[in-house]
């Protein structure tokens, strides 16, 4: 697995090499060989229609000796490098001269007929066995009198055109080993800037599935990959802080459960065998009904808590007054208030107020803003409630003057059970599951929810809801 990918590329750059060399050996052969035929045959053609139009109708006008034509055929042999006829209407040599390697012309050509190329310029073949091998023939008539009264023939051979298909084959060839050298290029830079780093990315995700969530994988680049590995890296460290919070989430229930269960078994266990005499039964039996409904407050803030971790909360939004609500929560807390002498101040921006939102997540998180700032105030203090219209949002403020959170604890107090050590020492009862709850359902919203807070002096929370028109 580890080298199974970098050794299918190998592979497939081998042949891929293989199969450059083998097309260029054949097909490219083939595909230059004949181009140079027709080429070489175009030029002897030109060569030989310029001299039978031009020079060699004189000779038959006895302006031209027979030595001068076979001078003229001497340097057409020489630039040509091939052998030179020249005949009559009936294919009797009148003149010749050839190149070495060829032979001697027939002093006669037998079946000559000049129009046995058909429409093609030239023909290839040995020419009526004259040649040992293949040559390329032309053939251009000497017209006088209008009408052709010789020929003037060239032969050149075929295996002459090799030399000069090997130099553009040679040519091909050093083409192909430079294109092969810097596909092998290519190849280092995929194995530098693909492989290696898609190997370190394969390596993370075995150690993330084997559970070992501290592997961290080395970010060089800022190009995809680099981005790949920079996600793989963030991925982990939330899935570790992750597990951390699933390790604290159990130790804080069972420890939240434990408490008042093992206080109302020893309780239970104490009255059953007459530890606890029947005249103090009331008292721990009240004791019994405080902590289940500690119990029982910490059960419904988890299924609240998890309708939210769910995502699939469905907010039931409508166009509410955020006045009544603010109204009802408070009388939620006449008796506790009494109680503490504490009192409830309301300062409404108007005397109707309409918000679009789920009017019962909003009454929840009132109440536990309200119960949090009654727990943490002093006897005989106040706790005020103020809504300001600002634009198209609605704030809404909820204050008290009690002991106030510590500066250390202000980015904690939304964690999932996080108690400040004030608050274990003050309140009881808590589960520390209030305002995780209550930014949840904010931010559920869509909204914001801020706090500002001084030690010993009190606590504020702000949060918004959009204002829905008259």
């Amino acid at each position: 697995m580890k080298s199974t990918l970098y050794l299918k590329f190998i592979i497939l750059y081998i042949i891929f090499g293989f199969l450059s060399i083998f097309t260029a050996a054949t097909l490219t052969s083939g595909l230059v060989r004949t181009p140079l035929e027709r080429q070489i045959a175009s030029n002897m053609y030109q060569e030989a229609s310029m001299v039978a139009n031009d020079y060699l109708p004189q000779y038959f006008s006895d302006q031209l000796t027979l030595s001068s034509v076979q001078l003229q055929l001497s340097g057409m042999e020489i630039q040509l490098d091939a052998a030179v006829w020249f005949t009559d209407q009936n294919g009797d040599l009148l003149a010749s001269a050839h190149s070495d390697g060829y032979p001697s012309a027939p002093d006669s050509i037998e079946d000559f007929n000049p129009a046995e190329g058909g429409s093609s310029r030239y023909q290839i073949g040995t020419y009526h066995s004259c040649f040992p091998e293949n040559v390329i023939t032309v053939t251009a008539p000497v017209v006088y009198g209008y009408a052709p009264n010789g020929y003037l023939i060239i032969h050149k051979y075929v295996s002459d055109i090799s030399g000069l298909q090997s130099i553009l084959m040679h040519a091909v060839f050093i083409t192909l080993a430079v294109i092969f050298v810097l596909s092998f290029m290519i190849l280092l830079g995929f194995q530098f800037f693909v492989y290696r780093p898609l190997r370190k990315i394969t390596e993370a995700a075995t150690q993330y599935a084997t559970g070992n969530l501290d592997y961290e994988i080395p970010v060089n680049t800022e190009d995809e990959m680099g981005y790949l590995s920079a996600s793989l890296n963030y991925m982990s460290s939330k899935l570790r802080d992750f597990q951390d919070y699933q390790k604290k989430f159990v130790a804080n229930v069972s420890h939240d459960f434990r408490s008042p269960l093992t206080s109302i078994k020893g309780y239970v266990e104490a009255m059953a065998d007459g530890t606890i005499p029947p005249e103090l039964h009331e008292k721990y039996l009240n004791i019994i009904l405080f902590e289940t409904e500690r119990l029982t407050d910490l059960t419904q803030d988890l299924l609240t808590l998890n309708e939210f971790d769910t995502k699939n909360l469905l907010l039931n939004k409508e166009k509410f007054d955020i006045h009544e609500t603010i109204k009802n929560a408070a009388a939620s807390f006449e008796g506790t208030c009494t109680q503490k002498k504490i009192s409830i101040e309301l300062i409404l921006a108007t005397k109707y107020l309409p918000v679009y939102a789920d009017k019962r997540k909003i009454h929840q998180v009132i109440y536990n803003l309200l119960d949090n700032a009654i727990k943490f105030s002093d006897p005989e203090s106040i706790i005020t409630i103020e809504t300001t219209e600002r634009g198209d949002k609605v704030y809404i403020s909820v204050k008290d003057y009690g002991i106030g959170i510590p500066r250390n604890a202000l980015n904690k107090i939304w964690e999932r059970f996080y108690k400040t050590d004030l608050s274990r020492g003050k309140d009881k009862k808590g589960t520390g599951l209030g305002l995780a709850i209550v930014k949840e359902a904010i931010q559920a919203h869509g909204e914001n929810i801020s706090v500002v807070s001084t030690e010993g002096v009190g606590t504020e929370f702000i949060f918004s809801l959009p204002r829905c028109s008259d």
